[in-house]
């Protein structure tokens, strides 16, 4: 009985996250193509087939299906959700009928339509970290160094107890949260460090020891670390301009490392075993519920922020493969050839699924606890 509760508080908590998320990204969409013109046929939460949905005044069906794994807003002109062009249908379209399609919008209306869902979800991060600080307020921990783990990283490159860290990598320091995250997650690469001692600013190179460790939701995952602890840390009560310039400072830095992150996964430096699917996010939506609001909220923040990115790849199917395409016709003044963009559409349909598949793999590979 327990284990059913689980799975379904699991699952409910899924649904609930991500369908929020992916309702405001797809709203971005509808609203920008709205206001450029374009009739909207039909703006779904999930896909499959439909559960239960309306129609509004503008002829929109608004629904919801049962695979909660995204959605989609099909525009006047699209053969499906994916945004493929419906080449027959706009053919036999009069003159005032292409005007209401997506394809009858110039390419700068068709860009900020595809990018107005990535851009929703940026704007929903930055509002929960608004309120996230507004309610937290900001506790800054000084990187002043408090003590040295024996045999670490930081005993081995010389750092010792009162060291102030100034800069890593030439990034100006404040905080010894932004220690934690860059170190965390860097693992192979060697750090420069600017540090403060008795007045005399000293430079040394570290590189940090790869460590097993366990997140917020209790599981171990392997971090880079460096060996050392701070104690002096202050509290500041925010208003609601000072935490949303905080919140805006928080969704760059998390952007930037999850743009990063993508890098290194391409480039090897990471591990694909790494990648979590909706399992995994289930499975976290179900803990941060436990945690209570501000958990949930900086959950949602994170899917949001996770969605955003991901989707501005220049991935075929995905808004920054649509993106990209957009960019080469505005170059060349013509769109590119159907075959070209059906052959990528396909290509990136067929990455996104193997994606999903590899991600769903490594999920049911940590349930059953299987190291290959």
């Amino acid at each position: 009985m327990a284990l059913t509760q689980l799975i379904l508080q699991n699952l409910f908590s899924f649904i609930l996250i991500t369908s929020v998320i992916v309702f405001i990204h797809e709203l971005g969409h509808f609203l920008v193509a709205r206001f450029c013109g374009v009739r909207i046929e039909e703006f779904s939460i999930g896909f499959g087939r439909e559960l239960f949905g309306f129609t509004d005044k503008k002829g929109t069906r608004w629904k919801f299906c049962p695979i909660p794994f995204g959605g989609y807003v099909k525009m006047f002109g699209d053969k499906n959700g994916a945004s493929i062009p419906d080449a027959e249908r706009i053919a036999q379209m009069s003159v005032e009928e292409k005007k209401q399609s997506f394809l009858g919008k110039n390419v700068w209306q068709r860009m900020a339509i595809v990018v107005a869902g990535p851009v929703a979800n940026f704007i929903l991060a930055i509002l929960i970290f608004t309120v996230i600080f507004r309610i937290n307020g900001l506790v800054t921990t000084l990187p002043i160094i408090d003590s040295v783990v024996e045999n670490s990283a930081a005993t081995e490159a010389g750092l010792k107890k009162g060291d102030k860290i100034l800069a890593i990598n030439s990034k100006e320091i404040v905080a010894f949260e932004e220690i934690r995250q860059i170190v965390s997650a860097n693992t192979v690469e060697e750090l420069q460090l600017k540090i403060l001692r008795n007045s005399e600013e000293i430079s040394l190179a570290i590189i940090p020891k790869i460590q097993t460790t366990k997140n917020i939701f209790g599981e171990e995952v392997k971090v880079g670390m460096l060996g050392i602890t701070a104690s002096e840390s202050s509290h500041q009560d925010l208003n609601l301009w000072q935490s949303f310039v905080e919140a805006n400072k928080e969704t760059a830095q998390m952007s930037v490392a999850i743009f990063k992150a993508i890098g290194e996964l391409l480039t090897g430096k990471r591990s694909v075993e790494e990648l979590g699917g909706p399992i995994k996010i289930a499975k976290y939506s179900g803990k941060t519920f436990e945690m209570g609001a501000i958990a949930v909220l900086w959950f949602g923040a994170m899917i949001s922020l996770n969605l955003g990115v991901m989707n501005l790849l220049p991935i075929p199917v995905l808004d920054g493969g649509h993106l990209f395409f957009y960019v080469i016709e505005a170059i060349r003044g013509k769109a590119l050839s159907e075959k070209i963009q059906q052959i990528s559409f396909r290509f990136g349909l067929s990455l996104v699924l193997a994606l999903m598949l590899l991600t769903t793999f490594n999920d049911i590979k940590q349930i059953v606890g299987w190291a290959g």
